[in-house]
This record gives C-alpha cells, sequence and structure tokens, in this order.
C-alpha cells in the first residue's frame, strides 16, 4: 500500500550509519537493515533472527533500525546509508522507474497486505459508491481503492475519496469516513480489537493477483559486490521466519523485548492474522507472481510500465 503506516519519532542518528557495512575482522559481517515502519507482526521473523544468533550463525551481524519517516527506507538505501531496506513492492517498482538500481532479495509476505477497512453498514465494496472513503494520498492506495471497488462490480468514480494521512483507525472509529484504505493485517485487527464489526476487503480477494507486498531491498551495487553478504542475511532471515511460523508465541516475546512500547495482545493478534502469509518457504520471489504483479501496477496506473524482473528481484526461477 505504499511507504508505510505510521511515523516514528525517534531519529535513526548515527548508529545507523556506524551499523552500515564494514566488518569486525575475521568476526561476522556488520550490516544494517532498515525496517519500512515501526515495528509490528510482519516483522517478527527479522528479529526473531537476531535475537536467537541466526544472523551471527550465518556469519551476519544485523543491526536493525526504524526509519524516522516513512520515505526514508527508499532514501537511505540509495544514498548507501544502510545494506538492506524493507519495501513496500510499488515503492520498489518506482523507485527503479526513477532510475534507482534497487533489486528485492526476500518476500517479508506472499500476498498483498493492502485492503479497504468500512463500518459496519457497508455489506460489499460496491456499497461504498457515493459514500466518502479516506486515503493516505499514496499513489498505490487509490489503485487499491479502485481495483476493489471495481472487482465488486462497482464503479471506482463513484466514490468520494478523501485524504486522511495515515490515520485510517482514528477516522473510521470517529465514523469521519465510510471507509478507508490500511493494511488488513495491522489496523484491521486493531480496529476489530476495538470495535468489532468493520468490514475488511482485501485487495487480492477483489481481482489483484498475489503478491509479495513487502520486500527486503538492496542496492544493485551490494548485490554485485557482496554477493555473499546478501545470500547469509537472508538465510538468517529465513531461518527466523521459519521460527516464527513453528514458535509464534516465542517469536512475539522477540519483538516485544526488542520494542517494548508494542501492546503484547495486539501485536500476537496481529501475527495470528498475518503468520500464513509467510509463506513455505519464507522468502522466495517467485517470477510468476511478479510478472501478475507488475502487470496490476501497470494496469491501475502506479507505474508506467513494467519493471524489468529479473533485474528487479532475485527469484528463485
Amino acid at each position: 500500500m505504499g511507504q508505510g503506516r505510521w511515523l516514528v519519532a525517534a531519529a535513526i542518528g548515527l548508529a545507523l550509519l556506524a551499523g552500515c557495512g564494514g566488518s569486525n575482522g575475521s568476526g561476522p559481517q556488520r550490516a544494517t537493515l532498515l525496517l519500512d515502519f515501526t515495528p509490528n507482526a510482519v516483522h517478527a521473523g527479522i528479529f526473531t533472527a537476531v535475537a536467537r544468533g541466526y544472523d551471527r550463525d550465518a556469519g551476519v551481524r544485523l543491526r536493525v533500525r526504524e526509519p524516522s519517516s516513512s520515505a526514508d527506507a527508499t532514501k537511505l538505501l540509495v544514498a548507501g546509508r544502510t545494506d538492506f531496506a524493507v519495501l513496500d513492492i510499488h515503492d520498489l517498482g518506482l523507485a527503479r522507474e526513477k532510475g534507482a538500481d534497487l533489486v528485492g532479495v526476500f518476500a517479508l509476505v506472499q500476498r498483498p497486505l493492502a485492503s479497504v477497512i468500512a463500518q459496519p453498514g457497508v455489506p460489499t465494496p460496491r456499497a461504498l459508491e457515493g459514500r466518502r472513503v479516506g486515503v493516505t494520498g499514496v499513489p498505490s492506495d487509490d489503485a487499491v481503492l479502485r481495483s476493489i471497488v471495481r472487482g465488486a462490480g462497482g464503479d471506482p468514480g463513484r466514490v468520494r475519496t478523501t485524504t486522511i494521512g495515515f490515520n485510517a483507525v482514528q477516522a473510521l472509529l470517529a465514523g469521519r469516513v465510510d471507509g478507508a484504505t490500511a493494511f488488513w493485517n495491522a489496523e484491521g485487527v486493531a480496529l476489530r480489537r476495538r470495535r468489532p464489526g468493520f468490514r475488511v476487503f482485501r485487495v487480492d480477494d477483489y481481482g489483484a493477483p498475489a503478491y509479495p507486498e513487502l520486500v527486503v531491498t538492496v542496492t544493485g551495487k551490494t548485490l554485485r559486490e557482496r554477493r555473499d553478504l546478501v545470500d547469509r542475511t537472508t538465510r538468517a532471515l529465513r531461518r527466523g521466519y521459519e521460527e516464527t511460523k513453528a514458535e509464534p508465541a516465542a517469536s512475539v516475546d522477540d519483538l516485544v523485548k526488542a520494542s517494548p512500547g508494542l501492546d503484547r495482545s495486539l501485536t500476537a493478534a496481529e501475527l495470528r492474522a498475518v503468520r500464513p502469509a509467510f509463506g513455505d518457504p519464507p522468502g522466495r520471489l517467485y517470477p510468476a507472481r511478479l510478472r501478475a504483479w507488475a502487470a496490476w501496477d501497470v494496469r491501475f496506473g502506479i507505474l508506467r510500465r513494467p519493471p524489468d524482473l529479473a533485474r528487479a528481484f532475485l527469484t528463485d526461477a
């Protein structure tokens, strides 16, 4: 859905720069992974990989950092100030379209997280015609909304949109909008816990393909010159997500310990929702799914043309 959902107050600071690249003699290679937004259940496997030492077992000392704003991940990756970054797949496509040499190497999830969440009185996306729907202002939000309404047999042109930023939960609870674009694994879970009855319309239930919403990304230079680091890191992440799938409660403990501000009960509920999307094996990028994603992005105006998928993603053919 594009560029993250929350803004985080703390700046990354010099610690990020110190953690990027480098090595420690004959010890593990140091590397920094920048998240797309504040830690939540979709990142559980990353934190479990670090907490259990899977990164060090693979010869990497991975430092996980939060962005200070929703656009930081792409900017800092392009600037060479982080080795890895979690990007929304649409942002990866848009960055490449602008000339950035970025490559997706590991899928956090195997299906879209994008959705439209509607008030209990909205039975189907088609019923949003003539009603007010909140969007963040990110281009992919408009595409998601149009795809869902059209997929339900409605006319997207009849939906009244209003920009609400990243405040879907507050706007829906206050009744300011009849629906809003949001992530079903985060805002959807939070809303249903606060007030049961909200309707969640997932974009891939209404015509969108099963594409990997969030992708760990590196620069082309990193992939060419430090392929061993990329392979070691993705190996550690795969172990982390395999452990998260096998022992979700323990993985929630790892995540909450690393990010004490998280609500453990809510995080556990989010992980129950998103865990089936992690895939088997975790991390794999499938060419057929990427082709379908690229075609959908072009069809709904996110991208002007499909990217060169062989250059944009490290896949298992």
